[in-house]
């Protein structure tokens, strides 16, 4: 990496947050009087409250990373931003007026698709696999990690939470040269576009997401961790996302085990069981985050180190949100 590299990363990230921040802050009038999300079963909410500030974190997103990468001389990756802007029009609208479920996952899989299967046929995590069959993995998987982290969108700040400290990392390992300019453009974009969020999203949250943020953010931040295992640092891939695959995977194997009907909305992730169980938001999600830095450090030590080093830290990473999980789990005695 270039000394000017690091100066563009931090202009991405201080332009998304500006934009971010003050286009919520414009909009959210607009969606308090067309957009409320009202409080029902599934919701840790009490008031009704505007969703959709997606719209602004995802245009702050493609905007800074789309400005920095032209102005680094980068060709702007337009089958990745097409299918993000793709996929926040049908979180739009299921935000709207829900979507069925079979409509809603084939435009997921055709934005997912794009991406995965619009990638050059050297960029492999196993070489050995036929490319078909990789990317048919690669298309499940990241059809699904766009479902979770709208799953997992169900507290304030949680996604900020999530997302910061993975695209910080990510941002980290490109200084160390174990990571590509490019996504880490759009990952630096994405981390200040989330800041700039975060402000009018603390607990009690004054504007959320909606799924014309979370599906797309699910998108780019599963783009850049493929990214990731593509150049060969699968444990670090897996390792910065793991409370989120974590959480929402066992959550739907016990409910599928179970025989409930797994795609209707519920309360049953560890997060939500954990706000049922006497925690507040804040503990939460400042458990959350603390997990996520945890597990930030332990990918960046992976891709520096051998591959038992590798082992070792996706070993400890596993532990450590086992331990938040069961934590989760538990009452809070009186």
């Amino acid at each position: 990496m270039t000394l000017t590299e690091p100066l563009f990363l931090l202009i991405a990230i201080v332009l998304a947050a500006a934009l971010s921040g003050s286009v919520t802050w414009a909009i959210r009038p607009l969606l308090q009087r067309y957009a409320l999300a009202r409080p029902n079963a599934r919701s840790s909410h009490r008031i009704p409250t505007p969703q959709g500030a997606g719209i602004a974190v995802i245009a702050a997103t493609l905007l800074a990373a789309g400005v920095t990468a032209g102005w680094m001389g980068f060709p702007i990756p337009l089958e990745v931003f097409g299918a993000t802007i793709a996929i926040a029009i049908v979180g739009m609208v299921d935000d709207i007026r829900p979507i069925p479920v079979l409509p809603r996952l084939l435009l997921q899989a055709a934005a997912v698709g794009a991406i995965v299967y619009g990638a050059p046929d050297d960029l492999a995590i196993a070489p050995d696999l036929p490319l078909a069959a990789e990317r048919a993995i690669e298309l499940v998987v990241g059809l699904w990690f766009v479902n979770l982290v709208n799953f997992m969108d169900g507290l304030d700040l949680m996604t900020v939470a999530e997302v910061v400290p993975i695209t910080g990392a990510l941002v980290v390992l490109a200084q160390l040269g174990e990571f590509h300019t490019l996504p880490a453009l759009v990952a630096a974009a994405l981390c200040g576009a989330m800041l700039g969020f975060a402000p009018q999203n603390r607990p009690v949250a004054k504007v959320f997401l909606g799924d014309v943020g979370s599906l797309p953010i699910g998108l780019l931040l599963g783009w850049c961790l493929l990214q990731l295992a593509w150049h060969q640092h699968l444990i670090a891939a897996l390792l910065l996302p793991l409370y989120y695959l974590t959480d929402a995977t066992v959550t739907l194997m016990r409910r599928i085990v179970r025989r409930e009907r797994f795609w209707a909305a519920h309360r049953s992730h560890f997060y939500q069981r954990a706000t049922d169980n006497g925690l507040s938001v804040s503990q939460v999600v400042a458990e959350v985050f603390g997990l996520n830095i945890v597990l930030a450090g332990l990918a960046i030590v992976a891709a520096m180190g051998s591959a038992m080093i590798g082992l070792a830290s996706l070993l400890l990473g596993a532990l450590a949100v086992a331990l938040v999980l069961w934590h989760f789990s538990r009452r809070k005695s009186a």
